[in-house]
């Protein structure tokens, strides 16, 4: 049986049992449902609060819908079906309200998918922390048209370095519904992700954690199920899951001269480091075009995985977008051409720059467009770049923040970008881009995410530090461009002036 643990509660009231025999239709009093044994427990890991989990027994084995009402109709519910059949049920209950009695039915069917009784339970829950989360407003929401899901934000706002980032999941009209509060963890008391959080194709959680140099892998409820150790090394920003299930980790050497320039692979059976990528073989260190910072001088930013030709693409914030083979040789930069000339292991760079193509496919050969001075009318390069994407197409869609863009950085703007690549002709072509027209109002010189939903009909760009540290959910129509959804998120602090750095559009339940 879920016993309680440190600090879960066990606040509910059980309504009026009531059941049917076939269809929908409800007879109180002629239940054939008879439940033996029942407990349940609001935050049971003590870390996620809008959570609880129900154990239930019954005596005849049944299936279980889950519904959590929502407090603005059908469009706000939360409803999970739980199809492996038995007499003993844990039912994991995601997306609580805070301060709030919340009404969570329970629908039980029979072996012949005969409805054969029901049950609801109030369970209260705790207000949300004070002076941590931030003002969400909903400027703009077309319940009709939008991409479904809720949004998780892995949340800067908050705290300080040593008191743990919160990641939250909100709903379009703005309430928080799901987060973590890690503050009485023994392990992850200082968590401090980065980039952020990601779902698993198993549907847990993962990050890591730049406090204790490891991945971790949490589920729904806050559990620590996985720990993952960077063994020589320091976490910084992103961990990403490949399709085989390994971890690529952007990491630092521990010890070493320069910091934010290597690349691991973790076997997720073994937990060995299997592949090393170090970029100061495969790129030119000493390149300062775009930073005169000798100890961080490529600040990788970002990962992405092509499983296309089994590469990978690193965001080097001051350098430029880079393909890399798994023996660490360049398969192309995309990027500014000014600078580039050696690499550490002798490569000559400037013969895998990117050579870019207006919309006519012709090459762009004006010199200062291709130095970075100047952008062409059909094109502009990634500058300051974070958040790459390899779409199903084979496309690079990224957050191109404009940070000391055109080496000037003025006028001031960040842009959602898709580029086609050819990596034998070694050219690139911008082919769709958003954001240049709304000028500062959503210019994040700092961290940000772009992502492409629903086979391609919608993106959500999430510019996140905007000014006095705003951040902003923005979800298009990727083929007219209108603005289906938007939220501001104004933290009462934030953390380096970040409000959040990456964020995703999901499913509260896997």
């Amino acid at each position: 049986m879920q016993m309680l643990t440190r600090a879960a509660t066990a606040l509910f009231a059980v309504a009026t049992l009531v059941a049917c025999h076939s269809g929908d239709a409800v007879a109180p009093g002629t239940s054939t449902l008879t439940i033996r044994n029942e407990l349940v427990s609001v935050n049971p890991s003590g870390y996620a609060p809008l959570t609880a989990n129900i154990h239930v027994e019954t005596e005849a084995s049944t299936t279980i819908t889950m519904r959590v009402a929502g407090k603005h109709g059908a469009a706000s519910d939360v409803v999970k079906s739980f199809t492996d059949a038995g007499t003993v049920h844990n039912v994991p209950v995601l997306g609580l309200y805070a301060d709030y009695a919340n009404a969570v039915e329970m629908v039980f069917k029979g072996a012949s998918g005969i409805e054969v009784g029901r049950k609801t339970y109030t369970l209260r829950t705790a207000a949300l922390p004070t002076n941590t989360f931030p003002l969400i407003t909903v400027d703009v929401r077309h319940d009709s048209l939008m991409a479904d899901g809720m949004t998780l934000v892995s949340y800067f706002g908050y705290g300080t370095v040593s008191t743990p980032v919160h990641p939250f999941i909100f709903d379009r009209f703005g309430d928080v519904r799901w987060y973590l509060e890690y503050a009485g963890h023994p392990v992850l008391k200082s968590l401090f992700y980065d980039n952020g959080i990601e779902r698993l194709k198993n549907g847990n959680w993962y990050f890591g954690d730049n406090s204790t140099n490891a991945v971790y892998e949490v589920d729904g409820l806050g559990n620590v199920v996985n720990t993952f150790p960077l063994p020589g090394y320091k976490f910084h920003h992103q961990v990403l899951e490949k399709p085989n299930g390994n971890f690529l980790v952007s990491v630092s050497t521990v010890g070493g001269s320069t910091t934010e320039d290597v690349i691991v692979e973790i076997d997720r059976t073994t937990k060995q480091i299997v592949t090393t990528w170090d970029l100061k073989t495969s790129l030119q260190s000493g390149r300062r075009t775009l930073s005169a910072n000798v100890e961080d001088w490529a600040h990788v930013n970002g990962l992405a995985y092509d499983a296309s030709d089994n590469t990978i693409i690193v965001s080097a914030r001051t350098q430029g977008l880079v393909k890399l083979t798994q023996a660490n040789q360049v398969v192309w930069i995309m990027g500014a051409h000014r600078g580039w000339d050696t690499a550490g292991d002798g490569t000559d760079l400037r013969t895998v720059l990117l050579q870019p193509l207006d919309k006519s496919n012709a090459p762009i050969t004006d010199a200062d467009v291709l130095d970075g001075a100047a952008n062409h009318a059909d094109f502009e390069w990634n500058w300051y770049q974070h958040a790459p994407k390899v779409l199903p197409n084979g496309h690079i869609l990224l957050f191109d923040n404009g940070d000391n863009r055109n080496f000037g950085g003025s006028p001031n703007y960040s842009r959602a970008v898709e580029y086609v690549i050819d990596k034998q002709a070694r050219t690139v072509k911008q082919v769709w881009t958003y954001g240049k027209d709304r000028g500062t109002t959503t210019f994040s010189r700092i961290v940000s995410d772009v992502d492409l939903l629903d086979g391609g009909a919608h993106v959500v760009w999430s510019p996140g530090a905007i000014g006095n540290a705003t951040g902003k959910v923005i979800e298009l129509d990727y083929t007219t461009q209108q603005v289906l959804f938007e939220a501001a998120l104004i933290p009462p602090t934030a953390l380096f002036g970040i409000t959040m750095h990456r964020t995703e559009r999901l499913s509260l339940y896997p």
